[in-house]
């Protein structure tokens, strides 16, 4: 296995849909499926002793669901014994699913439908492994806006922002790129993704998906 491939967790109680998503992900390059589990329970563990770099997690299973082994994934203990960066990206049969909702609150990177088609499940893959969201900004506004009834008060965090800074966090929470954010502020795309990692440190965030969840929780969108 290269050291540049991207280790790949599937997580679903159905054998034969892993078996086929592990043909599938074994046959692309740059891809390795490194284990599978049947419930969160056995995710939870595998991910412990696999490190792998992309959970792709059904959002639906007995004992454990996707929701339930998400949150437990990115709890500040389980996150803290780890060396390097975990995504998550959800499975469902539903589109605009609330579960998956949810599960984006806790720390996934988006989800997608079962019926994708291979190529746009490889290229998702690749996608969160890079940091960024699986689904259309629009979409995920769809989303967050049924799961925060009552605004968290703003965090002090935020107030260390910078006024670009706070551009930029407006511009990602609003679902534009790198390129898109450049072109508005008048900057080079590597200072946008200064300022986005700036972002990201100051509030203890771990990705753009983050800084999106972060924008609806607390009425900054």
């Amino acid at each position: 296995m290269s050291d540049d491939e991207i280790r790949v967790l599937l997580v679903d109680d159905q054998e034969l849909f892993r078996t086929g998503i592990a043909v599938i992900i074994d046959g692309q390059p740059g891809l390795r499926t490194v284990g599978q589990a049947a419930d969160g329970f056995e995710a939870l563990n595998l991910v412990e002793d696999l490190e792998p770099d992309v959970v792709l997690m059904d959002i639906r299973m007995p004992e454990m669901d996707g929701v339930e082994a998400t949150r437990q994934l990115f709890s500040p203990e389980r996150a803290a014994r780890r060396t390097k960066n975990l995504r998550v990206l959800v499975l469902t049969t539903f589109n605009l699913d609330d579960r998956a909702a949810t599960a984006i609150r806790y720390g996934a990177s988006g989800f997608l439908l079962k019926d994708t088609t291979p190529a746009l499940l490889c290229d998702a893959i690749r996608t969160v492994h890079a940091g960024n969201a699986v689904l259309a900004p629009s979409d995920l506004t769809t989303l967050l806006d049924g799961q925060f009834r009552t605004r968290a008060p703003v965090p002090e965090a935020y107030a260390d922002l910078t006024e670009k800074e706070q551009q930029v966090f407006a511009a990602v929470a609003a679902g534009h790129s790198n390129l898109e954010i450049a072109q508005q502020i008048f900057a080079s795309e590597s200072t946008v993704k200064t300022h986005v990692g700036a972002i990201l440190r100051k509030l203890g965030l771990r990705d753009r998906v983050q800084i999106v969840v972060f924008a609806h929780e607390h009425g900054l969108v």
